[in-house]
């Protein structure tokens, strides 16, 4: 059987994801026409994600198409913004059509889950390489941004951290046999985007970030951008019974700081303003406070008070322990 071409692959699979009034032009044009509302503004982020770098030679591929529009997804939720459209580039080594379905899956799912709709892109002859472009809609000047974190602010996350990383391990090693790992598995496949979360926080919280690259990492990032530094207690980081369950408390801790690829928020806040929040009804997911913003540079993780030092900061592309 032939396999099908450029232009067939975009017809099969993807011209049909996601429907809104507002794509005045989509897929099949040079560029799509997209309709801002009045009042509004246009959040733009872009990800790309290559096979054996950002996910495992072997994943399903449902998996593949549904991480890779969630990582941005999940950019869009730390910029308080609602998902509204996405683009997708995608280089494969070949047009198998059984991956290309699966894959076109599970792009499709999280996108229905949002409403986003797919509205352009390439598909090129190449090592497999997923760069999705995904671009939201936020109320003007309600964004939110890394750099209004103060001294005395609360560092609080969203939902379990340390998961997604224990999940890669668990999914490296075969594991899966115990309904813990494949739940830490599950984590890593199919990271949940905290959108109704990112829409809460945009009139209340001072910064906020997804947590990508591990939690002290990308903490640092949103530290540097409000000129402050954060004290970090250990003991208050929100782990998972799945977590707890199937590793010791050295390694689920170093997972949870570490890790990575769990995008939960991390967001910075007044403990009154917290506490508003928290009273509302119908939070989308639990929210942990876990430090506090103070003067200085960097962060300090602690144990009863004591500083404490970690063997790996997060994930960095160009760092001494990146994949070449």
């Amino acid at each position: 059987m032939q396999s099908p071409g450029e232009f067939e692959i975009i017809d099969r699979y993807f011209r049909d994801i996601g429907h809104r009034a507002d794509v005045l032009l989509g897929v099949g044009d040079d560029a799509a026409v997209l309709e801002v509302p009045p009042g509004e503004c246009l959040v733009a982020t872009v990800d790309t994600l290559i096979e054996d770098v950002h996910f495992p030679s072997g994943l399903a591929a449902a998996d593949v198409g549904w991480r890779s529009l969630a990582v941005n997804l999940s950019d869009l939720a730390a910029m308080g913004a609602r998902p509204a459209w996405t683009t997708l580039s995608l280089s494969l080594p070949r047009a198998d059509t059984g991956w290309l379905a699966g894959f076109a899956a599970g792009f499709a799912q999280l996108a229905e889950t949002w409403g986003v709709a797919l509205v352009g892109g390439d598909t090129v002859r190449g090592p497999l390489v997923v760069t999705v472009q995904a671009m939201g809609l936020v109320e003007r000047e309600q964004w939110l941004t890394r750099s209004g974190a103060r001294p005395g602010h609360l560092v609080v996350v969203s939902g379990t951290l340390g998961d997604a990383a224990a999940g890669l391990a668990a999914w490296r090693g075969g594991a899966g046999a115990s309904q813990c790992e494949r739940t830490l598995v599950e984590r890593f496949t199919r990271p949940a985007p905290r959108i109704e979360l990112g829409r809460r926080l945009r009139t209340c919280a001072s910064a906020a970030m997804d947590v990508s690259d591990g939690l002290v990492a990308d903490l640092e990032k949103l530290c540097a951008a409000s000129a402050c530094a954060a004290d970090i207690d250990v003991g208050s980081l929100p782990l998972s019974e799945a977590l707890r369950t199937v590793h010791p408390v050295d390694r689920r801790e170093l997972y949870a700081l570490t890790g990575g690829d769990d995008y939960e928020l991390v967001f910075t806040i007044a403990e009154e303003s917290f506490a508003a929040l928290c009273a509302q009804q119908g939070l989308p997911v639990a929210c942990t406070p876990i430090g506090r913003v103070r003067r200085g540079r960097g962060v300090v993780c602690r144990r009863h008070g004591e500083a404490i030092s970690l063997p790996v900061a997060g994930y960095d592309h160009f760092g001494a322990g990146a994949a070449g």
